[in-house]
């Protein structure tokens, strides 16, 4: 049996490349995840967006002169691939000892271009890149006025027994509004391949005849803690089940993961384009960052 194609580097001790390596990238097909949950890859029921922010980003321009900053990308949910982080990682390294541009605006320009071809041919998708060598310390924040079910409920007095993903702990509530905006910051997944801890806080928006209820709520989310999944999967597997179980007019799950590698990776699955965070889709745009970010 063929190795999958994940495990290229994933897992691996790899040395960074010294020059410019555009075949480490690695494309991991989404359609096998989606399988797994009853997605039909052919029929999505969200669009959405992979939006990823590599804060290590960096290169030498003619002269010599270090360039750095942050590069935003951002992947349609609808492109039949992901790229693996590592490999991508490890790409954007190899950028970091090659001289591009008179300057750095110039060398910025090219790098972009090189990047953006490579990242459309592995993905065969459209992707988005931006390049920011300085944050606003205004940074506007899409989530705002979510309220956070760890507070919201007394926490401390419920029980949580299951660490592996049990979608029947999302139960109706009752009496409550018929629109809801809940966050968690104690989202916790496993990857697939390494089995390393992904950290993070995960969005919801729900409107629609049927809601579950804040503990059962929080109780599911909790029993992502084990799953095996990259973070784009947790995304959707989240965004499936309420959208199964609940049949909701409108539906948006957003998953803001810690940076590893120098990298963080935030999937957005929404049931209508106007329900997507307008600032952290924007790739242009550089929104606030959470505190584990």
């Amino acid at each position: 049996m063929s190795e999958q194609p994940e495990r290229k580097v994933l897992g691996k001790q790899v040395n960074y490349p010294q020059k410019y390596s555009p075949d480490i990238l690695v494309s991991v097909p989404r359609v096998v995840n989606r399988d797994a949950i009853l997605i039909d890859d052919n029929n999505l029921p969200f669009i959405g967006v992979d939006v990823w922010h590599a804060y290590e980003f960096s290169f030498l321009t003619n002269r010599g002169l270090p360039v750095v900053g942050v590069l935003k990308m951002i992947f349609p949910a609808n492109s039949p691939f992901l790229v693996e982080s590592k490999s991508l990682k490890l790409y954007l390294n190899s950028f970091n000892m090659e001289r591009f541009g008179n300057n750095p605006l110039e060398g910025v320009s090219i790098l972009l271009e090189i990047i953006k071809k490579d990242l459309n041919k592995l993905l065969q998708c459209d992707v988005q890149l931006t390049f920011f060598d300085a944050q606003s310390k205004d940074a506007p924040f899409d989530f705002a006025d979510y309220i956070i079910l760890e507070k919201e409920v007394d926490s401390e007095s419920i029980d949580y027994n299951d660490y592996k993903e049990i979608p029947e702990l999302l139960i109706s509530g009752l009496g409550i509004s018929r629109e809801i905006k809940f966050a968690t910051n104690l989202l916790r997944s496993v990857c697939r391949i390494t089995h390393q801890p992904d950290w993070g806080s995960a969005f919801i928006y729900l409107k629609g005849k049927y809601m579950p209820s804040k503990e059962g709520l929080l109780k599911y989310l909790v029993s992502i803690r084990n799953e095996n999944h990259f973070h784009e999967e947790i995304c959707e597997l989240i965004y499936q089940r309420l959208n199964m179980f609940f049949v909701p007019d409108e539906l948006m799950v957003t998953c803001i993961y810690t940076r590893r590698g120098g990298i963080d990776i935030c999937p957005v699955r929404a049931s209508s384009i106007d329900l997507l965070p307008t600032n952290l889709c924007n790739c242009k745009q550089l929104s606030y960052k959470l505190l584990r970010q």
